[in-house]
């Protein structure tokens, strides 16, 4: 029997939190996944949903974990200085970004963050053992725990990295924040995502407020379902949900996808999905 395999979606929405009954269905933290490799933890990205996580994992210390960076605008880090296994010295964390290599590279962005102008705690007062690495989307890597991770670099302000992460013959692909150019399928993005078994896709934007801003770097939920259908993969589940988007239209929103393409789920704060 292979290992099991598991996503489980701690944060949902993009561009800042949006706490509140208007979007308690869905949730209001912003970006943060959590996958379950066998007994190997991966997390991607660092949204304010990582709290959470992070106070779940309080009872699994010592941990050896990988922490998956998109890029580093703040809705994607802004959880990290409140991560509580990182005041544990039991613990160690790898942290990647595939977009900063060649420029001033993951620590110092992580280091100007946590400035004292900005937060009381400096990266080097955190007890876990952190280590920042940098690589270039596009290049591939090993994990451990038999864990392999694939990249492509994604169209967006300042870059960012789509990661397909493989485990025992299944695949769980992560592209947000991402743009895209109507007509024109990115072919970066239909190679990472090819006959993928999940495929977790920016849709920040409907077409016609994508209209209106082509160049802000993301995505709908229709340019998620053609590369699917193009790529061969299977299960469509969107993210990066707007944070002004209240239950009401979401719901419209995925009713709308799933229509379109059976099976299209609109990811919520809480939910798993077994592979």
């Amino acid at each position: 029997m292979p290992g099991s395999f598991e996503v489980r979606f701690r944060g949902v929405r993009g561009s800042i939190a949006c706490p509140g009954p208007a979007t308690a269905g869905y949730g209001g933290n912003t970006a943060c996944i959590e996958l379950r490799c066998g007994d190997r933890l991966v997390v991607i990205d660092a949204g304010t949903g990582l709290r959470e996580l992070g106070a779940a994992l309080a009872r699994e210390a010592p941990l050896d974990a990988d922490i998956l960076l998109s890029h580093t605008h703040l809705d994607h880090i802004v959880g990290l200085p409140f991560f509580a296994p990182f005041f544990d010295a039991r613990n160690r964390f790898a942290l990647r970004a595939g977009h900063l290599s060649g420029r001033s590279g993951l620590r110092s962005v992580l280091e100007r963050m946590l400035s004292p102008e900005l937060f009381p705690v400096p990266l080097e007062g955190f007890a876990a053992e952190l280590r920042c690495i940098d690589f270039r989307a596009g290049e591939d890597f090993a994990l451990a725990g038999g864990v392999h991770v694939r990249t492509a670099p994604l169209d967006h302000p300042g870059g960012a990295t789509g990661y397909r992460v493989e485990f025992e013959g299944r695949s769980v692909c992560y592209v947000c924040d991402t743009g895209h150019r109507p007509g024109a399928p990115n072919r970066d993005i239909l190679g990472l995502i090819e006959g993928a078994d999940v495929v977790i896709y920016d849709a920040m934007f409907t077409e016609e407020e994508f209209a209106r801003h082509p160049h802000w770097g993301h995505s709908t939920w229709n340019e998620g379902a053609r590369l699917c259908e193009a790529a061969g993969a299977d299960r469509l589940v969107l993210i990066h949900h707007d944070p002004r988007r209240d239950d009401e239209a979401m719901d419209r929103l995925a009713a709308e996808a799933a229509q379109y393409r059976p099976g299209t789920q609109a990811a919520r704060e809480g939910m798993v999905l077994s592979l």
